[in-house]
């Protein structure tokens, strides 16, 4: 674990991005599980994308104290995820970089696990892993997102779904900015540099486990529903479909099904999300 943690080929950033609708509690969950690791970062970027609350600022406060890794980064207004996670990836010291949402909780062994997945494949640009969605508690499990691990299944899974649950990666810095890194793009910022990534030829991984809780229920799917959900959605169809990475026709059964499903009432979204898109989701090595 030591010679992990003093090999420069395993030194790492974290980056998080931060905004004022956060709950003071669940931020400060999350920052603890990135600093109660098996292998602890050696840098934490973390972006307030705009003015925080007073709660907020006293988490804040509260590890840098604590932690020297702790870099932060003040956005005078809020400019979006895309943007903070630009800004933030640019004063990343370290080429790998593992990305962490301010409202989830990593699992101890998650950095351990993906710096070594890196360190013996070096051919892989980024890593993710399955994860855990709960409401009130992470001992109450509701869903599980299982993802295709190897490259080949999960450029054809990405042209249905996301391939990667974006708390969860971890990439080399140099690849990502050679796409254009982090651009602003409504709800579907990850979704859009995966894109990019699958474009240029990229290998992508996942690890078959859960490596973090992150917390879904009703607050999640209210997010995820919308016409402006609907609209974002159609301009990176749109995309998916100007650099071939689908067809005509793939083009319209997602457009349809993505519409109906950001439209539908939230309980029935939650049925969906739930029955569908997590637990009886199966995906073979």
């Amino acid at each position: 674990m030591q010679e992990l943690q003093v090999n420069k080929e395993s030194c790492f950033s974290v980056l998080i991005a931060v905004y004022t609708k956060e709950q003071p509690l669940f931020f400060r969950e999350a920052l603890r599980s990135v600093f109660e690791q098996s292998l602890t970062p050696n840098e934490v970027v973390l972006v307030k994308d705009g003015p925080l609350t007073e709660e907020l600022e006293q988490v804040i406060a509260d590890f840098s104290n604590e932690r020297k890794q702790l870099r932060v980064i003040a956005l005078e207004e809020n400019r979006g995820l895309g943007e903070a996670l630009r800004v933030g990836l640019d004063a990343c010291s370290f080429d790998l970089v593992a990305r962490m949402d301010s409202d989830d909780i990593c699992k101890p062994n998650r950095f351990e696990k993906q710096v070594t997945f890196l360190k013996e494949h070096q051919e892989v640009t980024i890593v993710g892993s399955w994860i855990e969605e709960f409401s009130d508690c992470k001992e109450k499990i509701e869903a599980i997102r299982k993802l295709p691990q190897e490259d080949k299944k999960l450029k054809v899974f990405m042209k249905w779904r996301n391939p990667f649950n974006h708390m969860t990666v971890m990439f080399r810095k140099k690849d990502i900015l050679a796409v254009g890194g982090y651009q602003p793009f409504y709800l579907l910022e990850d979704y859009y540099l995966w894109n990019r990534l699958a474009n240029a030829n990229y290998c992508f991984a996942n690890i078959g486990e859960s490596l973090l809780w992150a917390r879904g229920g009703y607050t999640m799917l209210e997010r995820r529903g919308g016409w402006k959900y609907v609209i974002s959605e159609s301009r990176l169809l749109k995309y998916m479909y100007s650099s071939g990475r689908i067809n005509i026709a793939e083009f319209g059964i997602n457009l349809i099904m993505k519409s109906v499903i950001r439209l539908i009432g939230k309980r029935l979204r939650h049925t969906v999300y739930t029955f569908f898109l997590r637990k009886k989701v199966k995906c073979d090595k």
